[in-house]
């Protein structure tokens, strides 16, 4: 989740990963919602009701939620009893007293047995291979099956989601020196990106890396080949001189965020891959399809990867950025499983995969298309799910109905199916295939008339309730003619999320219907500012307000855990974890619990089974205007000459052993 607007060091690595390229925005979400909220009074006694039918509780959907700017906030109701942190912008991590941060995996550690040990002066793509990739992102923690106790032991999966040439080489002063990288400099950038798998266990206290597990493994998208599966596997548009059967893909790039299937395999996702690509696209068979996904030329990473690797000159390649943009599951508990790109749950630009199974035992997988004016989508497998033969579930994934999120004020999503030859979705559209509509999603999408969204990253349907949490990140490009009653200003800077509310039935909470109800969950921003519009519990804290709300995860009780991404001069600090309950008294009241150092994004979160470890991906520290390899703002986490910041996995744990949260 590059964070849009954020200038990096001198320009050299500047992107902007959310430009809207979507041209059907006349309605978005913020209309909904404005329209939705002047009706509010009238529907908060029948949401509560509806929110009650649906937890088996007594919660309300909308009570103690605030716009208040008092000075003095009302004691904390909260179930977290830690003790908030303040707000700050450092070159070091911070968290909650009685709490210890472990830096556990850094950009460079020797992961694979017999791998060199990191020398940020001699770097090689071969060694990078073998160590832990760049920018971390998404993780999860899997136990392992002979473990005595499953949470001292298991295996730590992480996305690598980008990286940053000015921070990782000397010399990258400005965009004109990215040109002269080296192919081995791109090679050495291609083998940071990707996903890694590395054992690990708790010795003592403290987490330790199983250097010499035979489980430890790099996917990159330098030299691991991928099957294409699904409807799209093998289409004319997937079809490359490397690859003319259109079903296998050297690599994978961009893995934001991501899931874990019931069966135990890995759903890593494809984001910002428009990125990457050089060449005027308007010259390809493939131009309108371009343009929507922001394939837009030159490379926003570095023209000098389409110099060396000339699959990323769409003028020579113009089918290979269609080969990214899917979700892929491998096996991490087999090291040699080949990794399949899923074109079943559709192309976008996939933030994550947020998995639960329903009560007839079919998988439902949520995901955001994390772009300003993009879409929350749905996917539901045909088949039921095994829970005693994990071999059936092997290809449960690639068959299934990928479905698109439309709102009402009225209070109800509906999900649209995206199946070829019903509605627009024909020939007279271009659509020949299911194929086409997968590989065009979005397009698609915006034919059925889906709700334009303020960046929908992490969707997580919660583990107590069976409620879907959107996390809407932001969205700096709404016009005047669109402010609402969530954002009361031209520009949503600050993000909201989105509580979406699944069905109630005998069987239990219904993930495949047709109609959901949704409500706020809360709106971020400054409390204290009127013209901010923030909205959450009235106890909220000076410490306590949040700005663009990224990932999400929740621990065993039911509360999430929220990291941010945020513009740190409009906000005046770091990103970090914040808490909160979603039911009960303490609802929407979030909590800061860690802090990030300078530059840095918190993004990627997984709580143990036990509640007992809190793993989070500090990526890019450093990142920021006029910092770069020589002269970083941080040098976080060796704090050493020399050595630039790394972007490092943390284990955060109570040093008395109390459950995350206490």
């Amino acid at each position: 989740m590059i964070q849009d607007e954020r200038a990096q060091a001198n320009s050299a690595c500047y992107v902007e990963d959310d430009l809207c390229s979507n041209p059907n925005i006349d309605r978005t979400i913020g209309d909904v919602i404005s329209a939705r909220l002047s009706r509010r009074t009238a529907m908060q006694a029948a949401t509560a009701i509806l929110a009650t039918k649906c937890l088996g509780s007594s919660v309300s959907a909308v009570e103690k939620l605030s716009v208040s700017t008092k000075s003095e906030p009302k004691a904390s109701p909260s179930s977290l009893t830690f003790g908030e942190i303040e707000h700050g912008d450092d070159g070091l991590v911070h968290v909650a007293d009685g709490y210890e941060a472990q830096p556990l995996l850094r950009w460079g550690d020797a992961i694979i047995s017999g791998a060199p040990v990191f020398d940020v002066l001699k770097q090689s793509p071969a060694s990078q291979s073998q160590q832990f990739g760049y920018n971390c992102d998404f993780t999860a923690f899997l136990p392992l099956p002979d473990a005595k106790d499953g949470s001292q032991r298991g295996l730590l999966c992480v996305n690598h989601e980008y990286t940053d040439t000015n921070l990782m080489f000397p010399n990258i002063l400005d965009s004109s020196s990215l040109e002269n990288l080296t192919r081995e400099q791109v090679a050495i950038e291609l083998a940071a990106h990707g996903h890694s798998v590395v054992e690990i266990q708790r010795h003592r206290g403290r987490w330790q890396v199983v250097r010499s597990s035979s489980f430890n493994r790099r996917i990159t998208a330098l030299d691991t080949i991928m099957k294409v599966t699904g409807p799209a596997a093998g289409h004319k548009r997937l079809q490359t001189s490397a690859d003319p059967t259109g079903k296998e893909v050297l690599g994978t790039l961009n893995n934001c965020a991501g899931g874990v299937t019931p069966w135990g395999t890995m759903l890593i996702c494809e984001e910002n891959f428009n990125n990457y690509f050089s060449g005027d696209p308007s010259t390809t068979s493939e131009a309108r399809n371009h343009f929507r996904y922001g394939v837009s030329g030159p490379s926003q990473f570095s023209p000098a990867w389409a110099k060396h690797f000339p699959r990323f000159d769409v003028e020579q390649e113009p089918h290979e950025p269609n080969r990214f943009g899917w979700v892929v599951e491998f096996d991490p508990y087999d090291p040699n499983s080949q990794p399949v790109k899923r074109t079943a749950l559709g192309r976008c630009k996939h933030e994550g995969a947020g998995v639960v199974v329903n009560h007839d035992g079919r998988v439902v997988i949520y995901c955001g298309d994390d772009e300003r004016f993009d879409y929350v989508y749905r996917f539901v497998t045909d088949r039921a799910y095994d829970p005693h033969n994990r071999e059936a579930n092997r290809d449960l994934l690639d068959d299934g109905v990928l479905h698109v999120a439309q709102f009402d004020e009225a209070g109800t999503i509906r999900w649209l199916p995206l199946v070829y030859g019903q509605g627009p979705l024909t020939a007279e559209n271009d659509f020949h295939c299911q194929g086409d509509v997968l590989i065009e999603t979005r397009r698609a999408a915006d034919l059925l008339g889906a709700t334009p969204m303020d960046r929908p990253e992490d969707v997580e349907p919660s583990p107590t309730t069976g409620h879907v949490f959107v996390i809407l990140t932001n969205n700096s490009k709404r016009k005047p003619e669109q402010i609402d009653a969530v954002n009361p200003r031209p520009d949503n800077q600050h993000g909201h999320i989105l509580e979406l509310i699944p069905p109630m039935t005998s069987n239990g909470v219904d993930h495949t219907a047709d109609e959901f109800a949704w409500e706020v969950f809360l709106r971020a921003g400054d409390p204290q500012e009127a013209s901010h519009g923030a909205r959450y519990h009235e106890s909220i804290s000076r410490n306590g307000w949040l700005s663009s709300p990224d990932n999400a995860a929740f621990d065993n009780q039911g509360r999430i855990w929220l990291t941010t991404d945020s513009d740190h001069k409009l906000t005046g600090f770091g990103d970090g974890i914040y808490a909160c309950d979603t039911t009960g008294p303490g609802r929407a009241l979030p909590k800061l619990f860690f802090r990030g150092p300078r530059g840095s994004e918190v993004s990627g979160i997984c709580i143990s089974p036990d509640n007992k470890t809190l793993f989070v991906s500090v990526q890019h520290p450093g990142e920021e205007e006029g910092s770069d390899f020589q002269k970083p703002s941080t040098r976080w986490p060796d704090n050493r000459p020399g050595m630039p910041p790394r972007p490092t996995v943390v284990a955060i744990t109570h040093k008395a052993g109390k459950p995350i949260g206490s």
